[in-house]
């Protein structure tokens, strides 16, 4: 049973940092990219960072470039996107992605259950 995990959401002031974890499962780690996708109330899911299995390749979208920061600890089966200069934009359900294959933005098959970020002006 695949099971992706994320935690680290929560409110934050505008200008502030945060970042999230997301603990994977049942499923070969190293052989899967993994992103982070978030959801806005009144907007379609977005992508938003995305990482290779090997965590070498790296690829971000464009509103979050400098700013956000994805990365991979693959002894501890776990995805990080750690988030610099958060604006009230930033603000939405945050879930974490599994992909057998290398192909940002789009998702895979595996999805976290989301974890809420909030940003405050």
């Amino acid at each position: 049973q695949v099971q992706l995990v994320e935690s680290g959401g929560g409110l934050v002031e505008s200008g502030g940092s945060l970042g999230l974890s997301c603990v994977v499962s049942g499923l070969s780690f190293t052989r899967h990219a993994m992103g982070w996708f978030r959801h806005a109330a009144g907007k379609e899911r977005e992508f938003v960072a995305g990482i290779s299995g090997s965590g070498l390749a790296t690829h971000y979208a464009d509103s979050v470039k400098d700013r956000f920061t994805i990365a991979r600890d693959n002894a501890k089966n776990t995805v990080f996107l750690q988030m610099n200069s958060l604006k009230p934009w930033d603000t939405a359900v945050y879930y974490c992605n599994a992909n057998q294959f290398w192909q940002p933005p789009s998702p895979g098959a595996y999805w976290g259950q989301g974890t809420q970020v909030t940003v405050s002006s």
